[in-house]
């Protein structure tokens, strides 16, 4: 039994200009509907799809991976194509890096973008050790929806599945790496208090992208799934006005990053060397013996680290990733439940070993920068 109710595909045909619209991470299209209808009632043609391993539940997501979420909104954006001469791309959390990678591959096929708390990257602690964690752990318990307004409708699944979250991880780098390829018109809008989100993701985008018009809307008073929260309504109206603009010519396609003129950029760069060489022959040195000065100091030179023990921390580190590890699997294999906590003691200890292993490297290097000469103290 599925528990996320609401999972069928959105289309709601309209006018020759269409819309894609791309629910986020564990979501359907139940996440966007009250967008989708609102630039349905605006006369648009809508099209949003459930990706795949969003279907059933949180199982069948583990089964799949980001390569399969983008070639379904890429299948949907082929068929909303053939369906009308114009088409948008929006997308909302990882939806939004969906739409930025469709952008980044079919940018010459698409009007404009609409980023809606886009999701490119995330630095807490968890996402470091998850590669490991999601080989023993299937899956974790899901937190609150993150919805300002209260009785939000069920609209994600109830558990978050590890290799699933991986695999995200995955799809961020790929996007955030690849940033400069996107040159459409750009709307990138988010939450002020974001609890899934950082906004720093939506900074990042604009900082980024090759785009020439950036159109920035921020919301105060919803959380992160702003579809379903208070800012609904002004989400529609940002994105219909967006679009109209884009459809004017008032917001234009910027320069693409093949268009740059290479030649320009290798000028500037020479001209910064040479500006500061002298050009006096009768100096002790000449300009072309300067410069070989600079390259000769820009070598990298191989650091040649003194090796050292494992010390007692070391030690201690070790045993609690390994002992974790052993404890996790020997609970997920063999149902060992010796305190009746489930996995979470090995959690604990494999997160404390990591932890401890941090600690004790930072605090290695702080005692390497304290010599005089680079030395071990």
């Amino acid at each position: 039994m599925s528990d996320t109710p609401q999972r069928a595909a959105i289309e709601l045909s309209g006018s020759k200009i269409g819309i894609l619209l791309l629910h986020g991470f564990l979501g359907s299209p139940a996440s966007i509907a009250p967008w989708a209808h609102g630039l349905h009632d605006a006369g648009f043609t809508i099209s949003a799809p459930c990706l795949a391993g969003h279907h059933e539940s949180w199982h069948g997501l583990n089964q799949s991976s980001w390569e399969d979420w983008y070639d379904s909104a890429e299948k949907s954006f082929l068929e909303l194509k053939k369906k009308c001469d114009v088409v948008f791309v929006a997308g909302f959390s990882m939806g939004g890096a969906l739409a930025l990678r469709l952008s980044q591959i079919r940018g010459s096929e698409i009007a404009g973008t609409i980023l809606l708390n886009a999701s490119i990257y995330d630095d807490r602690h968890i996402f470091k050790v998850l590669p490991v964690i999601s080989r023993f752990i299937p899956s974790l318990p899901g937190g609150p929806t993150d919805v300002a307004k209260p009785n939000p409708p069920k609209h994600v699944f109830n558990r978050i599945p590890l290799r699933a979250l991986n695999s995200l991880r995955q799809l961020w780098r790929v996007t955030e790496e690849n940033l400069y390829l996107v040159d459409l018109p750009l709307m990138v809008a988010y939450s002020v208090e974001d609890h899934t989100v950082h906004p720093t993701n939506s900074e990042t985008i604009i900082d980024n992208v090759y785009s020439a018009d950036i159109r920035e809307v921020i919301f105060e008073n919803s959380f992160h799934n702003v579809a379903l929260d208070y800012d609904a309504e002004l989400l529609v109206e940002e994105s219909v006005i967006f679009i109209h603009d884009v459809l004017s010519g008032e917001l234009s396609r910027g320069e693409s990053f093949e268009e740059v003129d290479e030649r320009e950029l290798i000028d500037a760069e020479f001209n910064s060397i040479v500006s500061g060489l002298s050009l006096d022959q009768s100096s002790p040195s000449t300009y072309l013996d300067e410069l070989e000065a600079i390259l000769e100091s820009e070598k990298f030179v191989p650091p040649n680290p003194q090796l050292e023990s494992a010390d007692k921390t070391a030690r201690l580190a070790t045993l609690g990733i390994a002992g974790g590890l052993s404890y996790i699997a020997a609970e997920q294999i063999f149902h060992f439940d010796l305190l009746g906590l489930g996995s979470w003691p090995g959690i604990i200890s494999f997160l404390a070993g990591i932890a401890t292993y941090i600690w004790n490297t930072a605090k290695d290097d702080e005692e390497v920068d304290e010599g005089d000469d680079g030395a071990v103290i």
